[in-house]
C-alpha cells in the first residue's frame, strides 16, 4: 500500500472530518479498544478544539483519494494536565519527572490506522511525521496496556516504556520517543 504523508498544523484537517471519523471507527470499535460510534464523533467534537492546540500538528495517510490512517499531537502544556488519563501519567512518572519529561514535548494523542493498512508501515511513517521536528527530540505518548499489539507496535519504533503498570491492570503505559534526552533514565521493568 502506497501512502502519501501530508502533515497538518492547523485547522485545514478538519476538512478531512468525515474521513478522519471513519479510519477511527475502523481503529478503535474492534477490541480491544471495543469503542462505540459516540466515541468517534466525541473525537471529531475533540478534533475541533485539538486544531487550536499550541504546537497542533498531524499528518495524515493518503491512498489516492481515500485516507488510510492518521495520527494527531501537540505540546503538552504547563502546568501538566489533569484531565483524561494525565492523572495516571503523572502518577507513575512523579511530579518532577512529568514535568521535566512531558512539559512542554510533543505529546501524541491519536494514532489510528485502518485495519487494512496494518502491516504496511503506514503506521511507523504517521509516527515519524508528527514527532519529526518535537522539541529537542522531545516526544512521549500514552496506551493501554490493554492493546499488547500495540505496546510491541511503539517498542519495534523505539520508543521506550517509562510507566509500567500491573500487568494485570487496565491501565495506561506512557512511552518516550526514539530521541527524548530522558529515555534513558526510564526505569526498566521489574
Amino acid at each position: 500500500m502506497t501512502s502519501d504523508i501530508r502533515v497538518f498544523q492547523d485547522d485545514h484537517l478538519l476538512e478531512h472530518s468525515d474521513a478522519l471519523r471513519s479510519v477511527y471507527v475502523d481503529a478503535f470499535c474492534a477490541p480491544p479498544w471495543n469503542e462505540d460510534e459516540e466515541k468517534a464523533t466525541a473525537f471529531l467534537r475533540r478534533l475541533e478544539q485539538d486544531v487550536k492546540r499550541p504546537g497542533f500538528t498531524a499528518a495524515v495517510a493518503f491512498s489516492g483519494p481515500d485516507i488510510s490512517g492518521f495520527a494527531t499531537a501537540w505540546t503538552t502544556l504547563t502546568p501538566f494536565p489533569d484531565d483524561r488519563c494525565y492523572p495516571q501519567a503523572a502518577a507513575g512518572l512523579g511530579s518532577q519527572r512529568t514535568t521535566e519529561w512531558l512539559c512542554g514535548a510533543r505529546e501524541i494523542d491519536e494514532l489510528a490506522v485502518r485495519p487494512v493498512a496494518h502491516g504496511t508501515g503506514v503506521a511507523a511513517e504517521l509516527l515519524e511525521a508528527v514527532t519529526a521536528d518535537a522539541p529537542e527530540g522531545r516526544s512521549w505518548l500514552l496506551t493501554s496496556v490493554r492493546s499488547s499489539r500495540a505496546m510491541a507496535f511503539y517498542r519495534r519504533q523505539g520508543w521506550i516504556q517509562a510507566t509500567h503498570p500491573s500487568a494485570e491492570g487496565k491501565g495506561i503505559a506512557v512511552f518516550l520517543g526514539p530521541r527524548h534526552p530522558a529515555r534513558a533514565l526510564a526505569a526498566p521493568p521489574l
